[in-house]
């Protein structure tokens, strides 16, 4: 290329009439877009940054939050944002080819790698679409909370739930019906509302505690016999306790679920493998950066904490307000600079087009030269190098 290079003499390149290096007025404000750009990314990077330093163990791990695939379900650690990576890695060469192929004037070679290009975009975005959306909706366990007040995530292989066998009728469904459809949206609203339990004894022993406790609330003044009458409900309610508690202690198998006409039905579900609780939040036992729980152990605190017929003991999937995988900083850090770099590609993909649409009409061809081609390949370029850093940021690091 150095046949092309063109060599300016001092007076030329600082007399005022010239581009300094011959750079043209567009491709100069594009670097100024990009130097201007990359600072606003900086900053959000930083900020990130210092809010997990602060966060120490609880910031979840990449690997232990981005470990889905398509079509194959979870255990593939960082494998589709490996490959979402090395797809706009990939689209970043071939708009280089396409600037080559400009300065050659080939016409059909940059619209041939321009659309290879634009190509790579949309799988980029379609498959950052499909991580926010898994994202959002989280694991089939969620993030538990622990009698002791800890949190902890959940990792491990969630057992197939098989159907649900309606033990007591109500508004729509029957009693012996077998339900097969829903199933897992199903149990996780009623494990977030709290309405899940061991058996329908441990059901009917919560409602009397409620209607005690209510009564014990009455006001009892002037009534006759009060005193023992409210002794003989504090009886009643810590009997209740202690037979909830008995129940409590043993092994959970199946269960039941509360549906949403307040029918009654069983469980059956497949034996979960490999469960193991890591602790996001600390407790009164347990600790943020203690050693994992495994085995029936994790299973009992998972299921005897879903299984105790509190609501918000659960928490499935990340948004703004609340998060599956770790502190809510966390998600609300994803979803901004995730999101702004993928505004940045979704625009980067629209530029291609309406430059490539020039490209085909012969716009570019007729003027002489593909600059245009060339600025759009430095606000690529800029995108790809970007999310290296969010890549390392959010996944690897």
């Amino acid at each position: 290329m150095a046949e092309h290079s063109v060599v300016l003499d001092s007076k030329t390149l600082w007399g005022g009439k010239e581009s300094p290096f011959s750079t043209s007025y567009g491709k100069l404000m594009m670097w100024f877009f990009l130097v201007s750009d990359a600072l606003t990314f900086t900053g959000l990077l930083i900020a990130y940054g210092f809010t997990r330093h602060a966060a120490q163990a609880a910031w979840p791990i990449g690997e232990e939050t981005f470990n889905s695939m398509p079509f194959l379900g979870h255990g593939y650690p960082l494998l589709y944002v490996a490959l979402m990576t090395f797809i706009l890695i990939v689209s970043s060469v071939t708009m280089v080819l396409a600037v080559e192929a400009g300065h050659r004037m080939d016409k059909k070679g940059v619209i041939k790698w321009m659309i290879a290009t634009i190509i790579g975009g949309f799988f980029f975005l379609g498959s950052q679409a499909w991580e926010w959306s898994h994202f959002i909706h989280g694991s089939e366990f969620g993030k538990i909370e622990l009698a002791d007040g800890s949190q902890a995530i959940v990792r491990g292989h969630f057992g197939e739930i098989e159907n649900f066998v309606v033990v007591k009728a109500g508004a729509h469904h029957k009693s012996g019906e077998v339900i097969k459809t829903d199933l897992l949206h199903q149990f996780q609203h009623a494990a977030e509302t709290g309405k899940i339990f061991r058996n329908e004894t441990v059901i009917e022993n919560l409602k009397e505690q409620k209607k005690i406790i209510a009564q014990l609330k009455m006001d009892t003044t002037g009534v006759k016999g009060a005193t023992v009458i409210l002794s003989d409900l504090n009886n009643k309610l810590n009997l209740l306790k202690k037979q909830h508690n008995e129940i409590q202690s043993k092994p959970f198998k199946g269960g039941v679920i509360v549906l949403h006409d307040g029918s009654i039905a069983k469980i059956n579900k497949k034996s979960d493998e490999h469960l193991m609780l890591i602790t996001k939040k600390s407790g009164a036992k347990f600790k943020v950066g203690g050693e994992p729980i495994k085995g029936e152990k994790a299973a009992e605190l998972y299921y005897g904490s879903i299984s105790d017929g509190y609501a918000n003991k659960v928490v499935y999937g990340a948004n703004l307000k609340q998060n599956e995988y770790g502190p809510q900083q966390y998600g609300q850090f994803f979803f901004f600079i995730t999101g702004f770099h993928g505004f940045h590609v979704f625009s980067g993909v629209l530029i291609n087009i309406i430059i490539c649409i020039g490209v085909v009409l012969g716009t570019y061809h007729k003027r002489g030269h593909y600059e245009m081609v060339e600025k759009t390949g430095l606000y690529w370029h800029f995108v790809d190098l970007v999310w290296v850093f969010v890549f390392t940021f959010f996944y690897l690091v």
